[in-house]
C-alpha cells in the first residue's frame, strides 16, 4: 500500500465537506430570517459556537474511530461519568488542577479497557461500547443519587474557587459572574482539530487507520499492527469523551448522574456523518467531522427561536444518521462498480 492508495479518498471526501459548509449557510440563514435581532445577537452567537465547539471535540474522538471501522456508544455516559467524576473529586478536596488530569486519565483507561476487548479477546465494539454505556452511567449513579454543582464546591471548598474561574475563562469562556465573554469551547476543538488533522492527513498513522477502515486484513497483511493502532483510536475517543465531561462541568456548573451527557453518543456519530464519515471506515477528514457537528447546535437553537417543539430533534438525528447510512450505502456499490 502506498501513499498515493489513499490521496484519491482524501480529495474525493472533500464534497461532502462542500456539502455541509452548504447546509450550514443554509441553517445560518433561517435563523437570521426567523429572528434577525436576537438570533444573531452577539450573546446567542457566542453561545452557540460554543456548543458546537464542544460537540466538535466529542465527533473528532468518534469520527477517527469510525475511520478505522470502529464505533463507541459509550460517548455519553463517559461524559456523563466524568463531570460527576470531576464534581465530586472536587467536593471532597481534590484541586482542580490535580482532578482534571485524574479525569482525563480515567478516559484512557476506559479507551485501553475498550480496545483491549476489542483486539485481544476479539469482541464487536458495537457490543462493547453498548455495555460500557450501561455501565459508565450505573458508576456515575452509584458515586451519587444527586446532582453535584460548583455552588456545592466553591461552598464547602472555598479556597477552589479561584482555580475554577481561571479553568471556566480559558476553557469555557466564561467569567466569574458566568457570562459567556468568548467561545473558548470552539478554540478547544480548533486546536484538537488541527493536531490531529497533522497525524490524520500528514503522518503514516493516518494512513494506518484509512488502511485499516478500508480493509482491515489488507492492511494486517501489508504489515501495519492493526490491533495496537486501533487500540490508540479508542484511547483517543475516551480521551476526548472524558475532555468532554470537564467541559460540560465547567460550561453548566452542575452534573446530574442520571442525565448529563445522555445521548451525546448520537450527536457526535451524527456530526461524524454529515462531515463526510463512511459508517464502514476508511473515509472521512478532519475539517468535515468538525463542521458536521456544527450542524445539530445550530439546528437546535433554529427549532428554539422557531418556537418549533423540541422533540423534532430526536426525529432529525433519526432521519439524518438514516440518510447517511443509505447514501454510504450508494456510494459504495457506485464504487464497486467502477
Amino acid at each position: 500500500m502506498s501513499d498515493s492508495d489513499y490521496a484519491p479518498r482524501w480529495w474525493s471526501n472533500l464534497g461532502s465537506v462542500a456539502g455541509v459548509v452548504g447546509l450550514l449557510l443554509l441553517l445560518y440563514l433561517t435563523l437570521y430570517l426567523t429572528d434577525p435581532e436576537n438570533a444573531f445577537s452577539k450573546r446567542n452567537l457566542k453561545d452557540v459556537f460554543s456548543r458546537q465547539g464542544y460537540y466538535a471535540v466529542l465527533t473528532l474522538g468518534v469520527a477517527v474511530l469510525i475511520i478505522t471501522g470502529g464505533i463507541d456508544l459509550s460517548i455519553g455516559s463517559v461524559v456523563g461519568l466524568s463531570a460527576v467524576g470531576f464534581g465530586l473529586m472536587l467536593r471532597e478536596g481534590c484541586h482542580p488542577y490535580l482532578a482534571l488530569p485524574i479525569v482525563l486519565a480515567g478516559g484512557v483507561i476506559i479507551g485501553l479497557f475498550h480496545g483491549l476487548l476489542v483486539t485481544q479477546l476479539q469482541l464487536q465494539p458495537f457490543l462493547v461500547t453498548l455495555c460500557g454505556m450501561f455501565a459508565y452511567r450505573g458508576i456515575a449513579r452509584w458515586l451519587t443519587e444527586t446532582p453535584v454543582g460548583l455552588t456545592d464546591v466553591t461552598r464547602i471548598q472555598p479556597s477552589f474557587q479561584s482555580a475554577l474561574e481561571t479553568l471556566r475563562l480559558f476553557l469555557i469562556g466564561k467569567n466569574a459572574t458566568g457570562y459567556l465573554e468568548f467561545p473558548m469551547q470552539m478554540v478547544v476543538a480548533l486546536v484538537l482539530a488541527l493536531l490531529i488533522g497533522i497525524v490524520v492527513h500528514g503522518s503514516v498513522y493516518g494512513r494506518y487507520w484509512y488502511a485499516i477502515g478500508y480493509n482491515e486484513q489488507a492492511a494486517r497483511y501489508a504489515g501495519i499492527a492493526t490491533k495496537q493502532q486501533r487500540l490508540w483510536v479508542y484511547v483517543l475517543c475516551s480521551f476526548l469523551a472524558s475532555l468532554g465531561g470537564l467541559l460540560l462541568f465547567l460550561d453548566r456548573g452542575t452534573a446530574d448522574p442520571t442525565n448529563a451527557g445522555e445521548s451525546q453518543e448520537l450527536y457526535a456519530i451524527t456530526g461524524a456523518v454529515l462531515g463526510g464519515c463512511s459508517l464502514r471506515g476508511g473515509v472521512g477528514v478532519v475539517p468535515g467531522m468538525v463542521l458536521g457537528a456544527m450542524v445539530l447546535p445550530l439546528l437546535e437553537n433554529l427549532v428554539n427561536f422557531a418556537q418549533i417543539k423540541s422533540a423534532v430533534i430526536p426525529l432529525v438525528i433519526g432521519l439524518t444518521l438514516l440518510v447517511g447510512t443509505i447514501a454510504d450505502e450508494q456510494f459504495q456499490r457506485s464504487r464497486r462498480k467502477t
